[in-house]
Parts: structure tokens; C-alpha cells; sequence
């Protein structure tokens, strides 16, 4: 699948980039860069693309990408609402592992940094008190000037690499493949699954939004992805569950076929697959917290 490279601007005053971002479309799309990226999603919700991962994000998520790892958040429609739509807040910092000077990331003292910075290539999602406690810090770094800055990034990627509540998002046999002829293809079926995927997406149907046969289709997906298109569609499906599911507002039954499952049996196969959990089990354990 080829993402977009996207050059994150830099320039001769800073050393890294940090922003702060109130717009749901920016960077909306499948892309990679070479600077390493922090994200605090301070307000919004929707579906998290990164590696050959696909899971729910929200606020208070805290995720450290690698260098050139595809990713792409798409927030729900809501937030694309011009009347009464909802707020997004969303803090970014970009930095390259070497933005201290070639050798820093090398010295003794750095030993657990350097294994961390290694270790986002697979992407890192925090939770728990170290992820509340680094959504706290993370708005300090644009707030601050001069060599706080760089004190404050320290501390946030030391708060990282100290951390045991973190876990690793892409699967250790992923490897993005860039090929040119592939740039947005895989953008397009992300795009068309998750605006159709309370209907039933037939293989024909799919195969012409990426512009190649259905035969080949189900091997350039496979190929790409590490898994089936059924796979993903299902994927999908159960992440619009589990929204509905913590919102508590329609039954398990109504759920199953609002997110496009024409089976209940096929729906708790799937989720419990999926999630580890039963539909009931999930719903349990959100409204116990």
C-alpha cells in the first residue's frame, strides 16, 4: 500500500516542530514521514489507521509513531458538521531521533530512550496513569520557549520510555511498501469501507474502487495488509460496535445490524474475536468505570 510522504515543516529556529491543531481534515490521509510523531488527541473520536493496526481512538489517547510508519486518523463525521458539528483538539510534535545532535540518543545515560525510540516503529499507545499524566505535559511543549522546550520533550519521551503501561500497535512482520503505482489506492478502500460498511460491500464493488480486477484484488490486499478484506470490513464493523456500545443508547441486537452485520450469531463471532470480549461483556466493562 503506498501512503503519501509528507515533509513536516522544519525550520533554521527550531530544532522540532509542535502545533496544535483544531481542524479534523489536517493530514487527513494515509501518509509517512521521517520524523518520529507525538500525538495527544486532546477532543475527538474516530478510527485509527497505523501499520497494519485499525483500532478506535478518543480523547485522551496518547500514541509515539516511528520514522516512516504509515498512519491516519479519520475522525467521525461529527466532526465534519459546519453548524453544530463537534470540537477537535489535537497536539502534534514531530522531531527527528537525532534533533539533540548525532551521538545524544548513543550516550550511556540514554540507553532506555534509545530502546523506546526503536521500539515506536511499531507505533506505542500509552494508557493509564502514564498516559494522563503525558497528556498533561505534552501542552507545555508548545507553551514552552528557548531550552525549556527541548527540557520539556525530554521529559515527555523519558515519561515514555520509563512507563510500563504501553503497548505496541503493528505487528513485528509489517513492512510498508511504497510502490509508486499503489499511491493512493489503498486510501481510496479505506475511504469507501468506512463510509460503506453498514452495507454489504461485494467483492466486484470493492475491486473497482481500487481500479483492478476482483482476482487481484484479493491478493494485492493480502499482500499488502497481512490480511483478507473480510478481515479488515470486520475490523471496521466491530469498532462502529464498540462506539455504540459505550454510548449505551440502541440494544446489542440493533447494534449488530447497524454496523453491518447480517448475521447476530456471525456478529458475536467476530466481535468476541476481535475484542476478546462478548458485545455484553464490552458494554459491562465501560459502564463499571
Amino acid at each position: 500500500m503506498k501512503p503519501h510522504l509528507l515533509n513536516v515543516s522544519t525550520n533554521t529556529v527550531d530544532s522540532f516542530s509542535a502545533r496544535r491543531d483544531i481542524m479534523p481534515d489536517v493530514n487527513n490521509l494515509w501518509h509517512y514521514h521521517s520524523a518520529l510523531e507525538l500525538i495527544y488527541i486532546k477532543k475527538g473520536r474516530g478510527t485509527q489507521f497505523i501499520g497494519d493496526s485499525i483500532k478506535n481512538f478518543s480523547e485522551g489517547d496518547v500514541v509515539l509513531l516511528g520514522s516512516n510508519l504509515p498512519h491516519y486518523w479519520r475522525f467521525d463525521p461529527e466532526f465534519f458538521e459546519k453548524k453544530e458539528g463537534e470540537s477537535v483538539d489535537v497536539y502534534a510534535i514531530h522531531f527527528k531521533e537525532d534533533f539533540l545532535g548525532a551521538g545524544f540518543i548513543d550516550l550511556p545515560e540514554n540507553q532506555e530512550l534509545k530502546k523506546m525510540l526503536a521500539q515506536s516503529k511499531q507505533g506505542i499507545q500509552l494508557s493509564g496513569d502514564a498516559k494522563e499524566k503525558i497528556a498533561r505535559l505534552v501542552p507545555l511543549i508548545i507553551e514552552a520557549t528557548g531550552t525549556m522546550r527541548i527540557i520539556r520533550l525530554l521529559e515527555v519521551l523519558t515519561e515514555i520510555a520509563s512507563c510500563e503501561e504501553k503497548k505496541t500497535l503493528v505487528s513485528l512482520g509489517f513492512k510498508p511498501n511504497f510502490l509508486e503505482n499503489e499511491k493512493d489506492r489503498i486510501q481510496s478502500i479505506y475511504n469507501y469501507t468506512i463510509s460503506n460498511y453498514k452495507n454489504k460491500i461485494e467483492l466486484k464493488e470493492i475491486a473497482a474502487v481500487a481500479k483492478i480486477s476482483p482476482n487481484s484484488f484479493c491478493k494485492f490486499f493480502k499482500t499488502k495488509s497481512r490480511k483478507t478484506y473480510t478481515q479488515f470490513l470486520n475490523e471496521i464493523r466491530v469498532g462502529q460496535a464498540c462506539k455504540l456500545l459505550i454510548e449505551n443508547d440502541l440494544t446489542v441486537k440493533e447494534i449488530c445490524y447497524d454496523c453491518g452485520f447480517y448475521n447476530f450469531t456471525s456478529f458475536h463471532k467476530y466481535f468476541r474475536e476481535i475484542t476478546g470480549k462478548t458485545p455484553l461483556k464490552y458494554q459491562q466493562a465501560f459502564s463499571k468505570q
